[in-house]
Formats: C-alpha cells, sequence, structure tokens
C-alpha cells in the first residue's frame, strides 16, 4: 500500500486552525495525510493523537509522521475508544478533532482487503481488530432476508430482495469477483452511472464493521473532549454517515430550554456547539478530477462553545 492524498485536505486544515501548543486527534489516521498537515500546522509543539483500527496503516502512518517524532503518539484502536485513549496520554481537553469516515483510498486498492468490487480478492472487508466476522461469513450464513435487510439499510438498494435471492442461490462464494458477477446479473442497471455492485459493497462493508454505531459512540465522546474554541471536522462519503453526523451536530447546537409552565425536556442545557458551517463543504472541481474518489465527501465543521 502506498500512501495517498487526504480528501479535502485544505479544507481540514483550515477548519480546525492548528496553532502551536494545541492537542489534536485524528480519530481515522489511516495514512497520515491529514495529521501531517495538522502536525505542520501546530508547531513547534502541538501534538497529534492519531487512531486507526488497521495496522497496516499504522505502519504507513508511522512512516509518514517519522520527521515529527516526539509530537504524535499512534494507537491501534477504534475512535469509539477516544476517551480512554485521551486518558491514557492523561489528556483533559482537545483543541480539535477529524474523522474521515468509511474505508480509505489505500484498502480500496489493496485486492486481498476484499473492499473493492474493481478487483478481484477474497470477501474480507474488515477494517481491522474490531470486526468480529467478515464479509465471507455475512454472505455465506445470513439468510435471504437477513440479506435483504442489510444491502437495503445499509446500501439504499431498490433490488435489494432480488439481489439476495440471487446471494443464496449462488452459494458458496468466496471472492469478491463471484460476487460482482452474481450481483451484475440479478440487477444488470444498463444505462446506470454506478456500478451495479457498489451499494452491496458499501452495505456490507458497514455491516461488517458496525460503522454507523460507531460513528453514533464517538461524536458525543468528541465533542465533550473539546475545549472551549476546539473543533471537530467530520468527512462522511454516504448519506447514512452524513445524516447521523448532521443530525447530532444540529441538536448539539440548539437550547434546550423549557419554556414558562410546561416540560418540553427532561435536561436543559444551553447549545454546546456552533455550527461552523450550516451546509457541508464539498470537494472542489479540481479535486475530485484529480481524485474521483472525492465527489460523494461532505466535511461537516462544530466549535466548541
Amino acid at each position: 500500500m502506498t500512501a495517498h492524498k487526504p480528501v479535502l485536505y485544505q479544507e481540514i486544515i483550515h477548519a480546525l486552525q492548528p496553532r502551536s501548543g494545541g492537542r489534536y486527534v485524528d480519530g481515522t489516521v489511516g495514512a497520515g495525510g491529514h495529521a501531517r498537515g495538522i502536525l505542520e500546522a501546530c508547531a513547534p509543539d502541538g501534538q497529534l493523537l492519531g487512531l486507526d483500527v488497521d495496522p497496516q496503516a499504522l505502519a504507513i502512518a508511522r512512516e509518514t509522521l517519522a520527521p515529527y517524532e516526539g509530537r504524535f503518539h499512534l494507537a491501534q484502536a477504534s475512535h469509539i475508544t477516544l476517551s480512554e485513549q485521551l486518558a491514557s496520554l492523561n489528556w483533559d481537553g482537545i483543541d480539535g478533532i477529524v474523522l474521515d469516515l468509511g474505508a480509505s483510498s489505500m484498502q480500496f486498492d489493496n485486492a486481498e482487503r476484499g473492499f473493492s468490487f474493481m478487483q478481484d480478492g477474497p470477501l474480507d472487508m474488515r477494517f481491522g481488530i474490531n470486526a468480529t466476522m467478515s464479509a465471507d461469513e455475512i454472505i455465506n450464513t445470513f439468510d435471504e432476508r437477513e440479506l435483504a435487510d442489510i444491502i437495503f439499510k445499509y446500501g439504499e438498494d431498490r433490488d435489494s430482495r432480488k439481489i439476495a435471492r440471487a446471494i443464496v442461490q449462488a452459494r458458496p462464494l468466496h471472492t469478491t469477483g463471484e460476487l460482482v458477477a452474481v450481483i451484475s446479473k440479478a440487477s444488470p442497471r444498463r444505462g446506470d452511472k454506478t456500478h451495479p455492485a457498489t451499494q452491496t459493497f458499501q452495505a456490507l462493508r458497514i455491516a461488517v464493521n458496525d460503522e454507523l454505531a460507531a460513528v453514533e459512540k464517538t461524536l458525543p465522546q468528541a465533542v465533550a473532549s473539546l475545549n472551549t474554541g476546539g473543533r471537530c471536522a467530520v468527512i462522511s462519503f454516504h448519506s447514512l454517515e452524513d445524516r447521523i453526523v448532521k443530525e447530532y451536530f444540529r441538536e448539539q447546537s440548539k437550547d434546550l430550554i423549557n419554556p414558562p409552565y410546561e416540560r418540553i425536556y427532561e435536561v436543559e442545557r444551553k447549545a454546546v456547539v456552533n455550527l461552523v458551517n450550516k451546509k457541508p463543504i464539498l470537494p472542489t472541481e479540481e479535486e475530485t478530477k484529480d481524485n474521483p474518489r472525492a465527489r460523494s465527501a461532505k466535511l461537516r465543521v462544530v466549535e466548541k462553545l
């Protein structure tokens, strides 16, 4: 695997506004592209914690960040353990955190990981140590209804039942190529711009890694850990993740104060964050030309009050 240019790089640095002496977290450090930019911007003494469940990604990140030795800490851990990781460093607050959700380019490019429907490889799709089962196990052991539910819920695919039925009839399936052939035959999508396997592969990856639950568990920890004026920046690549981020940030940006003689909220509180951008920040046309995978990226940023 080789390092890739991170999505929305300049936008992330502008959003977090790293400064000397600050403490920052990259909760999905990958190859270390965003982390490197943050460390450069918070020189000479800013620090960064990088988390990732993928040991291969961490090995690359360690090389990428080698020039900043002494200013960064890397841990093979999920961002859902953020509070625990901060406690282990005795950090009682941070000045910024970035979460670049979903699979990384280098994971897609490595056929052995099983993320890509464009290359043949084993049906794996596990990010790292937290996944309890592979895509192979889901494809070959779940019943037709369970498969259809996963494909519809996480892939939002209108042909979920048709695809699930075809998978069950064709089992066993152990490679991405075998699965793509079954999906393409069951749901050819002639004329569509997207590959027929796109949504099913997305659904399997989300299910294998329990991605949506991880986002829901991490966001409250991220906001709670921010110092006043600290910022949380989240990049999502599909509507399910973006909806979770959008709704959580919106809820945290509102005052929850009961009107006189009426009890609407069990617990009252003032707004916790300010929405830095009410609409998501999107990649430029230039970036999407240079990196087509960036085209679906959406960045949302909040600042702690």
